[in-house]
């Protein structure tokens, strides 16, 4: 856990509750979720529980979202982009910097390796490409890779 925020099981839950109120209702994202979660209750559980270990250190997750995310058809990489899109306009809302700086990095890191496996999967011949990102440092309509 980095000593350079505090994150409370509450801070936990508003980010993953607002988090998927926003892909919930997104153009893009929407129709997926709708498509994969039928127990919606259970999957915002699983997924505090899943950001509670990252960001507490908690080690309340188990599961294989590896396996998850690869087993989707269709995926693109502005899939993932629109992800972190609305990862980073959830945690600018939480009011705490150092959080949202911290959320933020891993979210990028996980979308990268979510995107790497699912590549690899679905080419396995062909090396991944990087997921080209417009968050953190860079401005708007400037990508970077990460």
């Amino acid at each position: 856990m980095n000593p350079s925020f505090s994150c409370t099981h509450e801070d936990v839950t508003r980010l993953v509750h607002g988090f998927y109120e926003r892909a919930r209702s997104d153009d893009l994202l929407g129709p997926i979720f709708a498509a994969h979660v039928q127990d919606w209750p259970h999957h915002l559980d699983k997924m505090v529980d899943f950001w509670s270990s990252i960001l507490q250190g908690s080690g309340r997750y188990q599961g294989s979202p590896m396996l998850a995310h690869t087993r989707l058809a269709g995926v693109q990489a502005l899939h993932f982009q629109r992800w972190l899109q609305l990862f980073h306009q959830t945690t600018e809302q939480l009011g705490q910097p150092g959080l949202r700086a911290h959320a933020d990095e891993i979210a990028q890191r996980i979308a990268q390796s979510l995107w790497y496996g699912y590549q690899i999967k679905a080419q396995p011949d062909q090396l991944p490409a990087a997921l080209t990102l417009t968050l953190g440092a860079a401005r708007p309509g400037q990508a970077r890779s990460v």
